[in-house]
C-alpha cells in the first residue's frame, strides 16, 4: 500500500494521528506528515481507517 497526501486539503483534523499515530503526525502547523511512506502490513487497518475518517480526504491509498 501506498500513501498519498495532499496538504493542501488538509484542515488539521488530527483524526490520521489520532487512528494512526505510527503512520501519521501533525507539523508545527497541524498539518498531515507522514511517518512511513509504504506501511507495513500490521499498519493497515489504522492507515484505512486514517484516509476513512480524513475530514478533508487528504489522504489517498493505492494498493500498488
Amino acid at each position: 500500500m501506498k500513501i498519498s497526501i495532499d496538504r493542501d486539503k488538509c484542515v488539521g483534523g488530527g483524526q490520521c494521528v489520532v487512528a494512526a499515530p505510527d503512520v501519521f503526525d501533525q507539523d508545527d502547523d497541524g498539518l498531515v506528515v507522514m511517518l512511513v511512506d509504504d506501511p507495513l502490513p500490521e499498519q493497515r487497518k489504522d492507515t484505512e481507517l486514517a484516509a476513512r475518517l480524513c475530514p478533508a480526504r487528504a489522504i489517498e491509498l493505492d494498493e500498488a
